[in-house]
Parts: C-alpha cells; structure tokens; sequence
C-alpha cells in the first residue's frame, strides 16, 4: 500500500471497535461492524448497477439510514457521491444534474415526486429508488481499498453569485484534513456524540457523518431540525451539535429555564455572523458555543473558535484550523491587523477547483489561497471576525440564495423589465430575500404572481418574501451591472 493512501474509515473502525456505536438513525443503533457490513452491501449494490471507480452518483434523499450508508458507500465503491438538494425547484436541480452527468441518481419516497419531474425533463438519466438498489444482490467487492488522498470523494453544489451554482470538488484528504483539524481544536472524546440535525446533503452535515468514522466515534442523525427533539438528544448524551443562528435561537427558546446537561461540550454555530444578542444570551445560560467560518470549498470548517475563547473572543469565529492558513488581503500581502479585507485560506482542506469550471477554479485558487469573497478582518490576536458575507449572496437560515438566479426567474415572467434581488435583514432567518421589480409599461403583474413562479422555478427559501415595484430603472454602472448595493441601501425600513 502506498505510505500515503487512507485506509478506509468504516473498515478500519470496524476491524478495531467493531462494537463501538457509529450511527443512531431512524430509531436504530448501529455499531461500527453493522455500519461497515450496510456499507460494503450497498457499495457491492452500486457495483451491480454498473457504478464503476470515477463514476458520479448523484442523490435527492432526505436525512435518513439511505444517506448515511451512501456517504460512505459511493467512496467504497470507487465513484464520487454528490448530493443534492431536495428543497430546490425541479429546473434548478435538471441544471446541476446536467452539469454533473451522473450515472446514476438515487432517489428516496420522500423525493419521488420531484423525481418524476426529473425523468421527465432528462429521460436518458437513470433514477433508481433506494428501496430498489437495497433489493439489488451485491457484487462481490474485494476488501475495502486505501485511497490517495487526492481521489475525488464527493461533488458538493456551491454558492455564486453570478447565476449558476458551481460543483466544488473535495477529496479523500480534503475530508481526512478537516476532521483532523477539527479535533486538534474540540479534541476527541471516547463517548463523543455528535448530533447531524443539518442535512446531509450540505459539507456541514455530511463532514460530521466522515469526522465520526475517523475518529470512531458516534454519530446522530436527525430527519430534519426540530428544537424540542434536539434538546432531547442533549439531554440523552450528544456532546456535539452543529447548527445556524435560527436553529440556536429555537433550542434556546424552546428550552426555557431548563438547565443545559454538562455532557455538552460545544454547539458549534456557523451560516454566517451571528447576532451579538445571540451569543450574549447563550453566554447567559451557560451555553458553550463556538462560532465557526468556512464553505463547501474547505470541506466545512475553516476557523473555528476555540472553546476556551467563547466569551473573550465573543463575536470572533476563531483561529484557522491546524495545519490551515487565513489571511485578510490579497496572495502578495497580509493587510495590518483590524483592516478590513478580503478573507483568504489556503492548506489541506481546500478544494482542488470545480468540476468542469477549469477557468473558474483559476480565478478562485489565484495566487495559491482560497479566494472566498467574504469581508473580515483580524484582530491583534489574529482571531477572525466577518464582517458580511459575499457581496451580493444571500444567507438566510443558512441556506445559500444567489441573487442573480432569483434574478433570472422574475424577468423570466411576462411584463417584468428589470428586476434587482437583495438580502435585508431579519430577525429569525438572518436575511430574508427581497426584491425590487420593474415592470414594462402597461403590464399588471401581481407580487403573489411573481412569488408564485418564482417557487415553481427555484424552491420556497429562494422565493422573495417582499416585492416592490419600481417606476424609475434600477441603478447601474456604466457598464450596465446592476448596483445591488444601491438597492440595499435604499430599501426601506
């Protein structure tokens, strides 16, 4: 075996602890001897589909034993795993899958729906339900391969916002890396419990599914966010909890005076800044949050705080995870301590570029650093602070909304001549996606018409939830971009 190849996560975990509790899914416990026999089963059922090493497998599952045996089982199989996102418009989803040309897309029943849509739009593409390829016989696999840590693992859509989202691209040693600087900042605790209420289908959720392989420890997966059911599972021994600011918001909430269990060792927060109230309040109640920074392009976490620092850094995401570069400038040069600037990360975790974007991957890898887009700056401790996401992007609830997507669906509408899309903020989701539209001289067109195509096209969060009609044309550069800046700033309050 090559010195430098992984050897498999599951497999390994599974010849050491095989006992061991990996995965509480569903109602089930799984031990890392079960997880390893469902992963090596379903990877031999991929291979009987005709997956062969390099293939893409794309999936539209929700949270779910589907999504966590896959995770591991798409890689055992050779093939890269992309999933993707079942809250978005079934045209969104035909651009990714055309983009990505998967060999195959495994759907669940939760999804069926939105898959028939999918048949439809691109009938040469294979769908297969998960219940279907759980009744396949496998093939017979030979034992778990290591793999360079430069093999493909996983396809991940991600932000823009120039109109159409990117395939980022993340390895074996992308994923390895990042657990591994995760754990030097949390450390690994033998009972560790780290509880997966984000979907699977983002880095965030997917990377504590890895992280827990690597290190042995637990995992728990949740179908959906809901505050009370996540409390409980603090409550019932998860030390370690992923979520966005309206998610923390709504466990506080829904907690009440109840005390927090000592078992918890960190809630990890990240989807952008969170409101200084926040971490105030959970400063309050003895909650030891740890604010985090990073993207799909870093395989999650990039910075993240350390938990002794939570309260004497409030506000700050942190320090870059080991053995991880950050920088606030350009390649050539570090801007002075609290000057403000462009965030840049460079180490293991970074994406090698996107799928098929050879020009794109140029721009965003220039100079040897990440250009993330993000504005921060660093202290005199050089602890991180962002100040406001990408220009133009959208965060709201901690899901992504390109503006020029949103764009591109209301002036795809009779009767609309301009239309401009912004994030205002808001109090539980973050931002809310706004809209100034103008119309052609003479039309009628309702805001409830917009909205409604609009969600037909894209999804309900990239919906604009206030619509205003403008009578003069949206500000521009001489050029003939649109100022969303000049937007944001003129929308009333």
């Amino acid at each position: 075996m090559d010195a430098t190849a992984l050897p498999s996560w599951v497999a390994f975990r599974a010849a050491a602890m095989p006992d061991q509790l990996a995965i509480i899914v569903d109602g089930e416990r799984w031990s890392y001897a079960e997880l390893e026999r469902r992963v090596a089963a379903t990877a031999g059922r991929l291979t009987t589909l005709g997956v062969a090493p390099g293939d893409r497998v794309a999936t539209l599952l929700r949270n779910g034993a589907a999504a966590v045996e896959l995770a591991h089982a798409v890689a055992r199989a050779g093939a890269v795993l992309v999933p993707l996102n079942v809250r978005l418009a079934a045209p969104a989803l035909v651009w990714q899958l055309r983009d990505v040309a998967p060999r195959v897309l495994l759907v669940h029943d939760a999804t069926a729906a939105l898959a028939g849509e999918l048949a439809q739009a691109i009938p040469e593409l294979d769908i297969v339900p998960a219940g279907a390829l759980a009744r396949l016989t496998p093939a017979a696999l030979p034992s778990a391969p290591a793999v360079a840590p430069d093999a493909p693992h996983t396809i991940i859509y991600t932000s823009g916002t120039t109109g159409h989202p990117k395939g980022a691209l993340l390895t074996h040693g992308n994923h390895f890396c990042s657990a591994i600087g995760s754990s030097l900042n949390l450390g690994v605790h033998t009972d560790d419990r780290w509880l997966a209420c984000l979907p699977l289908f983002h880095v965030g959720g997917l990377s504590i599914l890895l992280r827990a392989a690597i290190y042995g420890t637990a995992a728990e997966v949740h179908a959906n966010f809901d505050a009370a059911a996540v409390n409980r599972a603090i409550d019932d021994g998860v030390t370690i909890v992923s979520v966005v600011a309206v998610m923390l918001a709504r466990m506080l909430d829904e907690r009440g005076d109840r005390p927090w269990p000592t078992t918890l060792r960190a809630v990890l927060l990240g989807g952008g800044p969170a409101p200084r109230s926040l971490l105030e309040r959970c400063a309050a109640s003895g909650i030891p949050v740890v604010q985090t920074y990073g993207m799909t392009e870093t395989a999650s976490q990039a910075v993240t705080l350390p938990p002794a620092d939570a309260l004497r850094k409030l506000g700050s995401a942190g320090r870059a995870l080991y053995p991880n570069e950050l920088r606030v400038g350009t390649p050539d040069a570090a801007l002075p301590p609290n000057a403000e600037g462009e965030i840049l990360i460079r180490g293991p975790i970074v994406t090698p570029g996107y799928a098929g974007r050879p020009d794109e991957s140029a721009r965003a890898l220039a100079g040897g650093w990440l250009h993330t887009g993000d504005i921060g700056r660093l202290d005199d401790d050089g602890y991180l602070y962002v100040l406001d996401r990408r220009d133009d992007l959208i965060v709201s609830g901690g899901e992504n909304v390109y503006p020029a997507e949103v764009e591109n669906a209301l002036l795809a509408q009779p009767g609309v001549a301009e239309a401009g899309v912004i994030g205002v903020a808001d109090d539980r989701w973050g931002q809310r996606v706004a809209a100034v539209v103008r119309l052609h001289e003479g039309a009628a067109v309702s805001a409830d018409t917009l909205r409604a195509a609009v969600r037909a096209t894209l999804g309900g969060y990239r919906t604009p939830a206030e619509i205003r009609f403008a009578s003069e044309p949206l500000p521009r550069t001489a050029a003939g971009k649109l100022l969303r800046r000049l937007l944001r700033d003129g929308w009333p309050a």
